[in-house]
């Protein structure tokens, strides 16, 4: 069993703040992007991406990958600061 590579955000929750931020900017509710990252088979909760984009959980580099697309943007969109 492959455990999945997770992005640390340390002590600052700058991805999760940035996946919050461009989700907004969709108009997509977190339930609604929980369907979008569902059917890119990636298994997630709302719980779970509330927890990511609190910084309370680290997002695994498939949830980057899948969210790069759903939310039509560059990597370097999530490790930008504030």
């Amino acid at each position: 069993m492959n455990k999945a590579e997770r992005i640390r955000q340390g002590g600052s929750p700058i991805i999760g703040y940035n996946i919050r931020r461009l989700r907004e900017q969709k108009r997509l509710r977190n339930m609604d992007l929980v369907a979008k990252l569902q059917l890119e088979g990636i298994p997630i909760s709302t719980s779970s991406l509330s927890k990511i984009e609190q910084g309370a959980c680290n997002p695994t580099t498939a949830q980057l990958v899948a969210l790069r697309e759903i939310l039509g943007c560059d990597y370097s969109d999530f490790f930008s600061p504030c």
